[in-house]
């Protein structure tokens, strides 16, 4: 049997990157929260909901990183990694938590319409739009090698147009003069929110229960397995998540006449390029053993 995984790394990628969105982002969220009470904006307000979400998915993919420096220790023997999981399912909870609270202000705001200051939400909305997209831009190098990156880089880039959306309410609201224009764009903002959500939460629920990750595909893992001459059967074959950025796999793999001395090595590298799985472990057997085998026995 033989396994492999991908040394951590010593040093935490784009460190500073994620440390100066998260201060923008922070401060941000307190400026349109002060001004969205001020303001009697729930489009504000919905904003400054969908940007604490991105402190928060910025937090957590910045501990995802950091975690992955970490070794293993006492009977974590996988080390944390998987507290990524948990925490973005924590995360999805509290924001359709939040989002309920957002939305019933706004059905109030539209029940009982009241003055909005549509200057204030024009300004504060733009300067989200520098801030979203300044942070957006902290990742644009890294996001074509790291999907960890790759994920911050698009949520931020798609969190400038929302913001973009709330500096038009909020000229919309300047020139009509129509109070229940605020609410509306809480509504869709809240729309758009929700279903970046469900996603994010179905898929933490699908990595928690060991499900194969998204980007992988399963029958294609299992071609190219079986794509060894010396491979004649493939069973027992599992792929889950580690964590929010690292997979592994586990194989039996059928060899009558067994493995060169760099089969696995080779095989292992190969896996890593093409597949991004990190951690994998593979027992070679000279007979086939059909107990517990599930695929091409």
């Amino acid at each position: 049997m033989s396994h492999h995984h991908t040394a951590p790394s010593s040093t935490i990628p784009h460190g500073r990157a994620f440390a100066i969105g998260i201060a923008l982002n922070v401060g941000f969220v307190i400026i349109e929260v002060i001004y969205g009470l001020m303001a009697n904006s729930s489009a504000l307000l919905a904003d400054a909901g969908h940007n604490a979400s991105d402190v928060l998915g910025l937090i957590f993919a910045w501990t995802a990183a950091w975690l992955a420096t970490r070794k293993p220790k006492g009977k974590y023997t996988y080390g944390l990694r998987r507290t990524t999981i948990l925490v973005s399912i924590l995360n999805a909870l509290l924001l359709f938590a939040a989002m309920g609270f957002i939305g019933w202000d706004a059905w109030q705001k539209i029940a009982d319409p009241q003055p909005v200051s549509g200057t204030s939400v024009m300004v504060v909305a733009s300067i989200g739009v520098i801030i979203n997209t300044a942070t957006a831009l902290l990742f644009m190098k890294g996001q074509k090698t790291d999907l960890n990156i790759r994920g911050a880089y698009l949520h931020m880039a798609a969190d400038a147009a929302v913001s973009l959306g709330v500096v038009a309410a909020g000229l919309a609201i300047y020139l009509t003069g129509l109070p229940w224009i605020d609410p509306l764009i809480s509504f869709i903002i809240i729309i758009i929110i929700l279903y970046s959500t469900w996603n994010l939460f179905i898929d933490s629920i699908d990595l928690a229960l060991d499900a194969v990750p998204k980007h992988i595909q399963l029958d294609e893992v299992h071609e190219f397995l079986l794509s060894d001459p010396g491979v004649k059967a493939v069973h027992d074959l599992h792929i889950w998540a580690m964590s929010t950025t690292q997979v592994a796999l586990t194989a039996h793999l059928f060899m009558p006449d067994g493995g060169s001395d760099h089969f696995i090595a080779d095989l292992q590298k190969q896996l890593h390029e093409r597949f991004d799985i990190g951690h994998t472990t593979f027992q070679i057997e000279t007979q086939l053993n059909k107990i517990n085998c599930t695929t091409d026995c």
